[in-house]
C-alpha cells in the first residue's frame, strides 16, 4: 500500500513538471564539435527522461544477468526445500496417526531434501518413527542427541522422561525432570514431577520454592497454588513439631491462614498453640473450621484441649461444638463421646440416636453398642447394634488412590500425588449393600388367590400314620430321601382335633451373632396344639 502511494506521488510530481514546462515555452541550445543543436525546452526534458530510464533497464539487465546463476539455484532449493518440508509435514501426521511404515518413509525423504542442522523437527520425525516401530533404544539414542542442541533439549528431556516412565524407572524419570524444571519451570509434567520427587523425600522447602516458581509462571491458578502451600506447610509443621515447635507453629498458622477449612492445618496449628499455653488462639481457629467443615479429629483435640480438664469439662466443650454446628451427625457423635466418658449415659444415648437418625453409618452404632454395653450390659442387644453396624455405610476416611489412612498424609503413598487425601467415605462392602431386615417397615404379604384345579387331576391322599407292623414294609421299599409325597388340603382336613404335637429331632444350632429369644417372652407365648412335621 506504501509502495503503491509512493508510486502514485511520483507520477503526479512528473506530470505536474510537464505542466509546467509546457505553460512556459522556451529553446535549449547545444553546442558540441562547432555544431550547435537547438531544441524546445519540452522536447530536452523528454530526451533526458529517456535516456535515464534506458539506463536503468540497462543497468537491471545486466545485474539480472549476473546473478542469474544463483536465482536458478535458489529457485531450484527454495523447490528443493518445499519439497521437504512438505514430506515432514505428512510424516508427523503419520506419526500422529501411528502410521510407523508411512513415518519411516517421509522420514528418510525428508532427510534427503532437508538438513537435520536446519531442522530440527527431522530427529523428533525419526524418534517417533522408531517408537512406532517398537526400536526403543534407537528411540533413546536419538532423545540423548537432542540434549547436545540447545534449541532440542528439552524435548530430548521429555522423550528420556517419558521412555523412564515406560520402562517403571521413577529415579531416572524425576532425574530428567528435574533437568527440565531447572531449565524451565513453566513446564506443567516436569514441575509435577520434580514436586513429587521433592515431597517424597521431605524437601518441603525446595517444595514450597517449586510452588511459588509455578505460580509467578502462572502455570497454576492462586487459589491452586495457595491450596498446595497450604499443605506443604502443613506437611512441614508436622515434620517440624517434635525438633522446632516455633517453626512448626509458624508454618502451620500460614497455613491456616492460606486455608481457614483445611482440617489438617487447623489441628496442626491449633496443637502447636496448645503447646505454647495458648489455648484461646487455638481453641478459635478449631472453631472457625469447624463452622466450615465438621471433623472428628477438630472435636477431639477441641475437647481434650487442657489435659488437666475433668470429663464434664469436657462434656461442655462438646456441646459448645455442637452450637457452633447444630444438626449434624458429627456434633453429636462428638457430644454422645464426651457423655459416655462422663458417665451421662441418657445424654449419650440421645446424641447417638440423634446421629444415626441424621446419618446411618457405622460408627454411630458402634458407638451405640459402646453406651449399651457400658450402661446395661445387654448382651444380645450390644450383639444387635454390631450386626446393623457391619451392614451400615462406613465413616469417613482419609482415602486416597484406594488406600483408606486414620491420618491424614500430603502425599499418596501409592502414586506420590500431592494433596491426594481427600475426607469421604471409602467404597462400601458387599454386606453393607444389603439392608438390615429389621430396619426396613413391616408390610403385609399380597394374598395369592388359588389358581382352579384341573378337572383331570386326581386327588392325593394323606399320609397314613405308620404302624409297627408297616414299618418293617417302609425299610424295605423305597428309601430315596428325595423323594417327597405332597400334601394337599384333604390332609390338613383329616388330621384329629386331638392330635399331639409332633417335637423336632434335634434343635437347631444357633448362630454365633444370634442373641436367642427372651426367655420370658417365649414362656408367654401360647403353645401351639398340634405340629404337621
Amino acid at each position: 500500500m506504501i509502495r503503491l502511494l509512493a508510486f502514485l506521488i511520483v507520477v503526479f510530481a512528473v506530470g505536474l513538471g510537464f505542466a509546467w514546462l509546457a505553460d512556459r515555452p522556451g529553446d535549449m541550445v547545444v553546442t558540441f564539435n562547432g555544431y550547435q543543436y537547438q531544441v524546445s525546452l519540452m522536447v530536452a526534458a523528454v530526451a533526458i527522461v529517456a535516456v535515464v530510464a534506458a539506463v536503468m533497464i540497462a543497468w537491471w539487465l545486466l545485474k539480472s544477468l549476473w546473478n542469474s546463476p544463483y536465482t536458478i539455484s535458489r529457485y531450484f532449493r527454495v523447490r528443493r526445500r518445499d519439497r521437504g518440508y512438505q514430506a515432514l509435514s505428512t510424516g508427523m501426521i503419520a506419526a500422529g496417526a501411528g502410521d510407523g511404515a508411512l513415518a519411516r518413509k517421509k522420514t528418510k525423504e525428508a532427510a534427503k531434501l532437508i538438513r537435520s542442522d536446519q531442522e530440527p523437527l527431522i530427529h523428533l520425525l525419526e524418534a517417533q518413527a522408531s517408537l512406532l516401530e517398537g526400536d526403543h533404544e534407537g528411540a533413546r539414542q536419538k532423545f540423548e542427541s537432542m540434549l547436545d542442541d540447545p534449541e532440542m533439549r528439552l524435548l530430548g528431556l521429555r522423550g528420556l522422561y517419558l521412555e523412564a516412565e515406560r520402562l517403571g524407572d521413577r529415579n531416572a524419570a524425576r532425574h530428567y525432570a528435574g533437568r527440565a524444571a531447572a531449565v524451565a519451570p513453566q513446564l506443567a509434567w516436569a514441575a509435577e514431577s520434580t514436586l513429587e520427587e521433592l515431597t517424597a523425600r521431605g524437601d518441603w522447602d525446595g517444595a514450597l520454592k517449586l510452588v511459588d516458581a509455578q505460580k509467578s509462571t502462572r502455570q497454576i491458578e492462586r487459589d491452586a497454588a495457595n491450596r498446595r502451600r497450604a499443605v506443604l506447610l502443613t506437611a512441614k509443621a508436622q515434620s517440624l513439631a517434635d525438633s522446632d515447635p516455633n517453626a512448626a507453629r509458624t508454618a502451620a498458622l500460614e497455613a491456616n491462614k492460606l486455608q481457614p477449612d483445611f482440617a489438617p492445618a487447623a489441628v496442626a496449628a491449633a496443637a502447636a498453640l496448645f503447646k505454647q499455653n495458648d489455648v484461646r488462639k487455638g481453641s478459635k481457629i478449631l472453631e472457625t473450621a469447624w463452622r466450615a467443615e465438621p471433623h472428628p479429629e477438630i472435636a477431639e483435640l477441641y475437647t481434650h484441649a487442657r489435659p488437666g480438664d475433668a470429663v464434664l469439662d469436657r462434656l461442655n466443650r462438646a456441646k459448645k461444638l455442637q452450637e457452633l454446628k447444630k444438626n449434624h451427625a458429627e456434633s453429636s457423635m462428638t457430644v454422645a463421646r464426651a457423655a459416655l466418658d462422663a458417665q451421662d449415659f441418657s445424654t449419650a444415648r440421645r446424641e447417638a440416636e440423634a446421629a444415626i437418625r441424621m446419618d446411618r453409618r457405622e460408627g454411630a452404632y458402634l458407638l451405640l453398642a459402646d453406651i449399651e454395653e457400658a450402661e446395661t450390659g445387654d448382651q444380645g442387644k450390644v450383639r444387635q447394634l454390631l450386626s446393623k453396624a457391619v451392614r451400615a455405610p462406613r465413616d469417613p476416611a482419609w482415602v486416597a488412590d484406594g488406600v483408606v489412612s486414620e491420618r491424614w498424609a500430603p502425599v499418596s503413598p501409592v502414586t506420590g500425588r500431592l494433596d491426594a487425601f481427600e475426607w469421604r467415605a471409602p467404597m462400601e462392602r458387599l454386606g453393607q449393600l444389603i439392608d438390615s431386615r429389621d430396619d426396613a417397615p413391616e408390610t403385609t404379604a399380597p394374598v395369592i388367590g388359588a389358581l382352579a384345579k384341573p378337572a383331570s387331576e386326581k386327588p392325593i391322599d394323606a399320609i397314613e400314620p405308620a404302624t409297627a407292623g408297616s414299618e418293617t414294609t417302609a425299610k424295605g421299599t423305597d428309601r430315596s430321601e428325595d423323594h417327597v409325597t405332597p400334601v394337599t388340603a384333604a390332609a390338613f382336613a383329616a388330621v384329629p382335633d386331638d392330635a399331639e404335637a409332633v417335637e423336632p429331632a434335634e434343635e437347631l444350632a444357633r448362630l454365633p451373632d444370634d442373641p436367642g429369644v427372651d426367655p420370658d417372652e417365649e414362656a408367654e407365648k401360647a403353645p401351639r396344639r398340634f405340629r404337621l412335621f
